[in-house]
This record gives C-alpha cells, sequence and structure tokens, in this order.
C-alpha cells in the first residue's frame, strides 16, 4: 500500500512539474510573437514615411558604397539596389577597350523620411556631382527623380517578377533544345538500323551467289516518303498557234539587206559631203529611203 501511494505523488509531482514546463513554454512563445507584432507595427509604420529616389543612370566607377558615401550627407539611407548593366553589352564594351569594371544601368535608393528624398531629388537633379576634382565622376550630372507612392515591396515583386519571366524562358529553350536532340538521336538510331540491314542483305546475296542458288531473296527497303502537291494547268496559247510564224531564211534575208542598205547609205553620205559627189536625187531617195533630219556631215578618223 505504501508503495502505491508513494508512486501516486511522484505520478502527480511529474505532471505538475511538466505542466508548469509547459506553461513556461507557451508564456515564452506568446512573448515572442508579441515582440515580433511590435517589430513588423514598427516597421509598418516606417515604412510608410520612408521615401525611393530613382536613379536612371549611374556614372562609371560608381558603386552602392560610393553612392551611399555621397547621399547618406543629406539624410539617413536605408537600403539600396543598383541594377546591373546588360552582359552582352558588356562584352561588347570589353572587346571595343572600354571601361572593364562592372556598370550598373540604373538604381534605386530609399531614405528614411520621405521629406528628405523630395528634397534631395528637387536638390541634386541636374546638377553636377562635383566631390574631388581628381575623380572620375566629377563632371557627372545627377538623375535622380522622387517616385511618388512607391514603396520598396513594389521594387521586389517586380524584380522578382522579371526573373521569374526569365526563369520560364530559359525553360522554353531548354525544352525546346531537348526535343530537337531527342528527335535527332531517334533519326540516327533509325538510320543505324537501316545500314546493319543493308549490311546483311548484301552479305546474305554474297552468300548465295557463292552457293549458285538462282533464287532470289525479298529485298527490304524503307518506306519511301513521297509528297504531292497540286500543280496548275498549263494555259495554251491558242493566239501563237493561230498566226503563222516567218520561216529563219526569211528573216535572215531581211537582217542582211539591212546591214546593205545602212553601209551603202553612210558611204554615199560620205562621199557626197567630203568629196562633192552627186546622186540622182529620185534614184537615191528611192534606194535609201532617207530622210532629211537624218542627213549629218560625217567624219571618219
Amino acid at each position: 500500500m505504501q508503495s502505491e501511494e508513494s508512486h501516486e505523488l511522484a505520478n502527480e509531482v511529474s505532471t505538475k512539474e511538466k505542466s508548469k514546463e509547459t506553461m513556461k513554454k507557451s508564456q515564452k512563445a506568446d512573448r515572442k510573437k508579441k515582440k515580433l507584432k511590435e517589430k513588423l507595427l514598427k516597421e509598418a509604420t516606417k515604412a510608410v514615411n520612408r521615401g525611393v529616389c530613382y536613379l536612371s543612370r549611374i556614372p562609371p566607377h560608381m558603386d552602392h558604397v560610393r553612392l551611399r558615401q555621397i547621399l547618406s550627407q543629406f539624410g539617413e539611407i536605408d537600403r539600396i539596389y543598383l541594377a546591373p548593366e546588360d552582359p552582352e553589352a558588356q562584352v561588347h564594351r570589353k572587346k571595343a577597350g572600354g571601361f572593364r569594371g562592372q556598370l550598373f544601368s540604373e538604381g534605386w535608393v530609399e531614405f528614411a523620411k520621405k521629406s528628405i528624398a523630395k528634397r534631395v531629388a528637387d536638390m541634386l537633379n541636374g546638377e553636377q556631382i562635383g566631390g574631388k576634382k581628381k575623380s572620375a565622376i566629377y563632371y557627372d550630372i545627377w538623375n535622380i527623380k522622387y517616385l511618388t507612392k512607391f514603396k520598396w515591396d513594389d521594387l521586389t515583386d517586380e524584380i522578382a517578377y522579371k526573373s521569374a519571366i526569365r526563369e520560364q524562358k530559359l525553360n522554353m529553350v531548354m525544352s525546346a533544345a531537348k526535343r530537337e536532340k531527342d528527335f535527332y538521336l531517334s533519326k540516327v538510331e533509325k538510320s543505324r538500323a537501316m545500314t546493319e540491314i543493308d549490311e546483311r542483305m548484301k552479305k546474305k546475296r554474297k552468300i548465295q551467289e557463292e552457293s549458285g542458288s538462282n533464287a532470289e531473296p525479298a529485298q527490304v527497303f524503307p518506306p519511301r516518303v513521297v509528297r504531292q502537291f497540286r500543280q496548275k494547268t498549263a494555259i495554251k496559247n491558242e493566239v501563237s498557234q493561230s498566226k503563222p510564224g516567218l520561216s529563219t531564211d526569211v528573216l535572215a534575208s531581211v537582217s542582211t539587206w539591212f546591214i546593205l542598205s545602212y553601209c551603202l547609205e553612210r558611204i554615199m553620205m560620205y562621199l557626197s559631203c567630203n568629196y562633192g559627189f552627186v546622186f540622182p536625187d529620185s534614184g537615191f531617195r528611192r534606194f535609201l529611203k532617207i530622210k532629211k533630219r537624218h542627213v549629218k556631215k560625217l567624219r571618219f578618223d
């Protein structure tokens, strides 16, 4: 009996200790949740008061560290994001012998207060960066603008959306390349099978020729693809068939007569103009049929 009572007391003590531990754990979890809620509320209130400025051009030799160093003079800065340039443009610039470092195409700067962001954008836009005269960015100009109703979450969402689109395009390209590779491999396997069949058939023919058998084996050929296209019916030229054509002899005689008449015309004109030979008008015109406007003085060098 005493042993049973001692066991019961021990069990009760253990259950009480377990309950106390669970209560402590639950209290700790509640405290953590409250702290997280307070932090989130504080960050939400801070995010409402934050302002974002957009930089349309990042001069060379400038990175996020240098940009923070310059802009932190005007107010507190939370986050900076600089978009790197296109890798193809970077390769082309390096081949052309330009700046070999990392360049950035555009950037976003988040200030702790909207009023500071607005003041910085109004004050610096279109102004010279300045600094030390020996620096590479001394003569560059600020291209900065304050973005109204723009939060940092919008930028992260846009970046995530662009990355998702890029991954989707890459997956499409990879799937198309895989399909092409599978198609090519299937055709290669088919061609190997066909060559093996042809080699076997050649071996069988040689064996039959050596044995002297006249029986020809059945030849196995691959199916031939025959494509048929619609053809337009040709229109017969009935007009040309109805008209009688001139023979080659007639055309040859006409061409020779034309050449002879042209040569005679030039000779007679040369003699009449330079040496004063007079030819009868009636015969001259009747033979050559030359118009007056074509007659010119000729000189042969």
